[in-house]
């Protein structure tokens, strides 16, 4: 097992990394001094394939495991969850002393914490991420949330959990499609902070994609380094924190009009990155061997760069709706080389919709 710190004072917390590690549950909750009933908050398929493993961790470290599951699916991620589980804490018992156990892919995982944030205005929480996504992105940095239909994770709070527990093993049940979406975050953090990451991705397609584990350990722990470190700068979003939402402004905007049920995050952050570096090069700042290299390691896992049926008008309207938007204008974040990105807020509505329009 490896841990890293995320450096954020007296509210840092342990990451730890590697096989087996869900073993250090009871010890994680020990340290946090735990106290009564502890929330286990999953999804339907997570709950079937780890929930009682989960339970008896929580049991064998002298505490009373409380299961809070909900739907699976991007769908169910709604503030109508986040009054389900706190009614579920309240009839538990759980108090200002308890702890929760967000167990599961990004959206159990934001949606755990958005209800430990709220609860009692705020408890401690530890995640438990089950999915190449929610172990190199959701699951460091504290952010928690859930959609609107007006755009994704509008409503939700920085809460930053007390733990992170990334067990290796887990990923074996995960499905081939949520494999390759996950890697998209991955991709990602090659492209907008090293070049010697995003390298070993186009290398080890292969052993990635077959789940060896050996080969799966460095990309993660170098995705949750470079997140640890954005996060230990700049917090809550003010400035530098922007950069790991590379290919997000269009992706989330695709996922707003989908209504989530047509491509994994994954997917629609892959079509945002590819659009994310067309506009880059319409700008001047990314070379065509770039984005070519880009485009061919999204493909080589199996992830989409072209929609033929995109809507232009409708994305473009969702993405206004962005988290990111300061006082209506949009802020980009483009690459002008493979491991590093820039801000940009002077993009027009035509040249994002240009770049839009490519990805058909």
């Amino acid at each position: 097992m490896e841990t890293l710190t995320l450096a954020l004072g007296d509210r840092g917390y342990p990451i730890h990394i590697g096989e087996h590690t869900l073993s250090q549950l009871p010890a994680e909750l020990t340290r946090l001094q735990a106290k009564g009933a502890v929330a286990v908050c999953t999804d339907a398929n997570v709950a079937a394939l780890h929930g009682e493993k989960v339970l008896e961790l929580v049991r064998s470290a002298g505490m009373t495991p409380v299961l809070c599951v909900m739907p699976a699916g991007e769908e169910a991620k709604q503030l109508a969850r986040i009054e389900e589980f706190c009614g579920m804490f309240l009839e538990a018992g759980l108090d200002r002393s308890s702890v929760v156990v967000a167990l599961g892919g990004g959206v159990p995982g934001d949606v755990a914490g958005f209800a430990a944030a709220s609860f009692m205005r705020g408890i401690r929480f530890i995640q438990i991420p089950t999915t190449i996504v929610a172990q190199v992105d959701s699951s460091v940095g504290g952010k928690t949330g859930v959609n609107h239909a007006l755009g994704k994770n509008t409503i939700g709070a920085f809460h930053q959990p007390s733990a992170v527990i990334i067990d290796l093993t887990l990923l074996k049940t995960l499905p081939d499609r949520e494999l390759r979406a996950g890697l998209a975050e991955v991709i990602k953090h090659g492209m907008i902070a090293d070049a010697a990451l995003f390298e070993y991705l186009e290398r080890r397609v292969e052993p990635l994609l077959a789940r060896d584990l050996d080969a799966l350990l460095l990309p993660v722990r170098r995705s949750c380094e470079i997140k640890a470190a954005v996060v230990a700068e700049d917090e809550k979003e003010h400035g530098l924190r922007a950069i790991l939402n590379y290919g997000h402004t269009f992706g989330h905007g695709i996922e707003t009009i989908t209504r989530y049920n047509v491509f994994l995050h994954g997917e629609a952050v892959a079509l945002g990155m590819h659009a994310a570096a067309l506009l880059a090069h319409n700008l001047g700042l990314l070379g065509e061997d770039a984005v070519a290299r880009q485009r061919a390691c999204l493909e080589a896992y199996g992830l989409p760069v072209r929609w033929p049926d995109l809507p232009v008008d409708e994305t473009l309207a969702a993405m206004k709706h962005d988290k990111k938007a300061r006082a209506g204008t949009l802020k980009f974040i483009v690459a002008d080389r493979i491991g590093h990105v820039v801000q940009r807020t002077d993009i027009s509505e035509e040249q994002a919709r240009a770049a839009i329009l490519a990805l058909r």
